[in-house]
């Protein structure tokens, strides 16, 4: 049996620092305040960085290894689906019966990605069926986003939400979730736009968050709040535009 050193390459020490990153997403989760989950979203991003750097690095070096590919796996489950679901559940929740619903939604998105992960690991086939899970976690980074400096600019960290991001939050989890492991939105191996949109967002989304925390004023804020935003539609409507446009060619090849 082979020792855990001689096993790993230069990529799964990259990817090692990303699941690290979640791992202390988690703990700012359990701390539960709003700039705790905060920090926990930011580390997200950074992880985002991570995933795209290790498979950089693994086919510039010709180092894809069964090893890495299961690394990279559990690493996403974590560090994609679990911290997420929690960070949300701890942003959004209410004190209320209303947060059986959102337990349900944050739930269903972290059985989600962790299908996903399970179906890619034994697919065949080239490119990719269901939304990849960094850009499912980047979808959900911008919606609290989005909100978290909304309300920031509104008067500060003990703002509430809108009332109407509390009700809206259970359905985005679950449509999230669903868009994971749907066979109706597929994207070829390369040359798609949902990348392209993903390596645009991914990268300005740590850069903005520090922008907003080292100068959080009113019109920093909202300048912010409305990236975040147009990023969160942008990602679902183009990925609602795949899912669209698979049925159509599924119904006119029929």
């Amino acid at each position: 049996m082979s020792t855990i050193p001689s096993l790993l390459k230069l990529k799964d020490y990259i990817t090692l620092i990303g699941t690290t990153l979640g791992l202390i997403s988690l703990i700012s989760a359990c701390i539960g305040t709003r700039d705790a989950i905060s920090f926990g979203f930011f580390l997200i991003s950074i992880s985002i960085g991570t995933d795209l750097i290790d498979g950089y690095i693994a086919r510039k070096t010709g180092t894809v290894n069964e090893m890495g590919r299961e690394l990279d796996s559990l690493s996403d489950c974590l560090t994609f689906g679990i911290s997420p679901a929690i960070l949300t559940f701890q942003a959004f929740k209410t004190g209320t019966p209303y947060d059986y619903f959102l337990l349900v939604g944050c739930i269903l998105f972290a059985l989600g990605a962790l299908l996903r992960l399970a179906r890619f690991n034994i697919s065949t086939d080239t490119g990719f069926t269901g939304v990849p899970t960094p850009a499912s976690a980047l979808l959900i980074i911008t919606y609290f986003y989005a909100n978290y400096f909304y309300t920031f600019a509104m008067g500060g960290m003990g703002v509430p939400f809108l009332e109407i991001v509390y009700y809206a939050t259970p359905f985005f989890m679950i449509l999230i979730g669903w868009f994971n492991i749907t066979i109706h939105i597929t994207f070829g191996e390369k040359g798609k736009t949902i990348y392209v949109l993903f390596i645009l967002i991914a990268p300005l989304c740590p850069i903005f968050g520090i922008i907003g925390i080292i100068n959080p004023n009113f019109i920093v804020s909202i300048i912010v709040a409305l990236f975040f935003a147009i990023s969160f539609f942008s990602l679902v409507g183009y990925i609602l535009f795949r899912f669209f446009l698979n049925l159509f060619k599924k119904k006119k090849s029929s």
